[in-house]
């Protein structure tokens, strides 16, 4: 069996690439596109990530439109949006509630492993950047590793990441030199 070399850098969208709208210490996603904001430094750190061979996949549950409190064309205008403009190569969505029947639904791997088989990737050797628990165990249920942005969000991380910073540009820093030296 021959293992693709291909890495990437699978990330979250909100509160990783745009800005998460936080009530209660909760995030939440933008509810319009006009609403939608780029983090700074995000631009600048994806375009370090893909000058250093990664491939950039954002994957974001959005179970609202389920819920009924977003409609789909909405967040696929948001999806489209943030990935052209920074972008990035692939999108996943899960359009799942939590315990759905479903694989996708972070912590769940679907949408890591369905990307990785798709674009031909080497998980060994990507990495996932979030900034919720989902995230981190989507990260090691698929077996990549994990950075996690603390924003200090009133939930619990059940899951330990690799490294923890305090945004996408510290990440892809460290995404870089990791890459660069060679280690897994």
């Amino acid at each position: 069996m021959v293992t693709s070399e291909r890495a990437a850098v699978f990330l979250d969208r909100d509160g990783v690439l745009n800005r998460a709208v936080v009530r209660d210490g909760r995030p939440f996603p933008p509810q319009d596109l006009e609403s939608v904001e780029i983090l700074p430094g995000v631009p600048e750190a994806i375009r370090k990530l893909k000058a250093a061979g990664f491939v950039t996949v954002m994957v974001t549950n959005q179970p609202d439109v389920v819920k009924g409190t977003q409609r789909r064309d909405v967040v696929e205008a948001i999806n489209k949006y943030v990935s052209e403009t920074l972008g990035i190569d692939d999108v996943r969505v899960c359009w799942c509630l939590e315990g759905d029947d479903c694989d996708c639904y972070k912590p769940k791997p679907g949408m890591i492993l369905e990307a990785t088989a798709e674009l031909s990737l080497n998980l060994s050797k990507s990495y996932m950047v979030g900034d919720r628990w989902r995230d981190i165990g989507a990260a090691h249920n698929a077996g990549c590793k994990a950075i996690f942005i603390e924003y200090g969000y009133e939930e619990a991380n059940t899951f330990k990441p690799e490294w923890v910073v305090r945004n996408l540009s510290e990440a892809a820093d460290i995404i870089v030199k990791y890459n660069d030296c060679g280690e897994d």
